[in-house]
């Protein structure tokens, strides 16, 4: 069996992944799970063994709020004049844009993500830290009242602790969509990575302590699930949290907030669709959605997933796209040539190919068989994209499978496209193809969903909010100045006159 050598990789890297059973970073400290318990992440495209991790137990992640708690009200963060925090991220992120290929190549080995698309991650991980570091010292916190007799104004305030639970997917793009507007409203996180895909957190922790940020302002927490994730979603201390991951889980996080009454974000899964109208360019259509389709290994919870293309050019679009997806070049993450690595673990393998069987035992077409690839001297867990067609009542065309595979129905009028769409419990995002700009924007704004994209997909623009409804999300969207007041609580003040 092949794998990447020592000398495939970045010097930074092979040090960090030879440093030792990696720690947690609590306080500006590297810290040990208190029993010494440990967990292995591994290389999903050869299986190899990557390093191995402390994992945190439910004392651990209690000591870990407490000390962001502490954090809070004693290291000045909160209070820190707006524009010198904003500095602080700043440097964060320059720091983090200087070492962008060292993350990126620990974050390719152990998500199994195409090593110029993890570049590319953690440059939106720079991008998102700025974005709200400028946003921060641009929106008025203190608003004026006009009430008769009285002198009256609002104020926004930091929270406090906020807690953070990330996927395997996207994991250090995905960080900055969390943590960014938190901390640059005032706030102090506790992060919990996958345990899938750890390392690019607990690099990050370190990255803050040399940069100057005060310790305990970010705090890295890796864990399992059900041990880390359920001891921080369930912890009374913190203000806020987040959780981005399936529907299953998201339902758990939010029960146990609940109990304790914190506030809650939840960006969860998605079965999106992809309307194609008759006037659309076929072979651009086409391509741009087998890119979308591919992207990650179809590890993407806002993708196209179900195809639905106007009975006229239906059987033309097909071909086009099978085309396409037969000449995908399915490799190893940092090979040159891969434009498609493994999906993330065993489990996700079997998942992925359990629903192509799935969905032909229920009357799905195959149009493009999928399976297992194969990559010679790799073995790790690859799958061939695959096309499946039907009725949309299909366990296939139903539930989200998150790999490279589509599902395409056609259809005849507007409207039934639209029923089509909305025919599904998640409500995250869809797209509409069509040269008619009016008849795309109608049915955009008629899909039942927090995101509605035309003629591209997978669009995300700092500015633009992003969020689900039904069982995609829930407590808000992120990359917005929405996003930014999310972490910071009103507070009225009155003086009678």
């Amino acid at each position: 069996m092949s794998t990447t050598t020592a000398n495939d990789l970045y010097p930074e890297v092979n040090s960090f992944l030879e440093s030792g059973i990696l720690k947690g970073i609590v306080g500006g400290k590297e810290v040990e799970s208190t029993g010494g318990e440990t967990f292995i992440t591994s290389d999903p495209g050869s299986g190899a063994k990557l390093a191995e991790v402390f994992s945190f137990q439910a004392n651990d992640i209690d000591q870990a709020v407490d000390v962001a708690d502490e954090a809070f009200k004693k290291t000045g963060w909160a209070q820190m004049p707006q524009n010198e925090r904003s500095a602080l991220l700043h440097r964060l992120a320059d720091a983090v844009e200087k070492q962008k290929c060292i993350i990126a190549q620990l974050e390719s080995l152990d998500a199994g993500k195409i090593e110029a698309q993890a570049q590319g991650d953690v440059q939106n991980f720079v991008d998102t830290i700025r974005y709200f570091a400028d946003l921060a010292q641009n929106v008025q916190r203190r608003s004026v009242l006009a009430v008769k007799n009285h002198e009256a104004w609002t104020v926004r305030q930091p929270y406090g602790a906020c807690g953070f639970i990330f996927p395997w997917n996207f994991p250090f793009l995905l960080i900055g969509w969390g943590i960014a507007p938190a901390l640059a409203a005032g706030n102090t996180v506790v992060i919990k990575p996958a345990e899938d895909t750890p390392m690019s957190a607990i690099y990050l922790g370190r990255l803050a302590k040399e940069v100057g940020i005060p310790d305990g302002v970010i705090n890295v927490v890796p864990g399992i699930g059900s041990e880390a994730g359920a001891a921080l979603s369930g912890n009374p201390k913190l203000k806020r949290m987040s959780f981005t991951g399936s529907p299953e889980v998201g339902r758990l996080v939010a029960e146990s907030c609940g109990r304790n009454l914190v506030p809650v974000k939840l960006e969860l899964g998605g079965k999106g669709a992809a309307v194609i109208f008759n006037d659309v360019d076929i072979p651009d259509t086409a391509e741009k959605l087998v890119n979308a389709i591919t992207f990650h290994t179809g590890q993407v919870c806002c993708d196209a997933t179900r195809w639905l293309v106007h009975k006229n050019i239906y059987d033309e679009f097909v071909g086009e796209c099978v085309d396409r997806l037969q000449d995908v070049q399915i490799g190893y993450q940092l090979d040159d040539t891969a434009q498609m690595g493994p999906v993330v673990n065993e489990k996700q393998h079997k998942r992925v190919l359990s629903y192509l069987e799935k969905g032909q035992s229920e009357g799905a077409e195959c149009i493009l068989e999928g399976g297992v690839a194969d990559v010679p001297g790799y073995k790790g867990y690859y799958v061939k994209p695959a096309l499946m067609a039907g009725s949309l009542d299909n366990v296939a065309a139903r539930e989200e499978i998150f790999g490279p595979v589509a599902y395409l129905a056609p259809f005849e009028s507007e409207e039934e496209a639209i029923a089509m769409t909305n025919s599904t419990d998640y409500g995250l995002a869809n797209s509409v193809w069509s040269s008619d700009l009016s008849r795309a924007a109608r049915v955009a704004e008629a899909m039942c969903a927090g995101n509605s994209w035309i003629n591209a997909h997978n669009v995300f623009a700092h500015g633009i909010p992003y969020a689900g409804i039904n069982k995609s999300g829930m407590g808000g969207g992120v990359l917005s100045v929405e996003t930014l007041f999310d972490y910071w609580r009103g507070l009225s003040v009155v003086r009678p006159l």
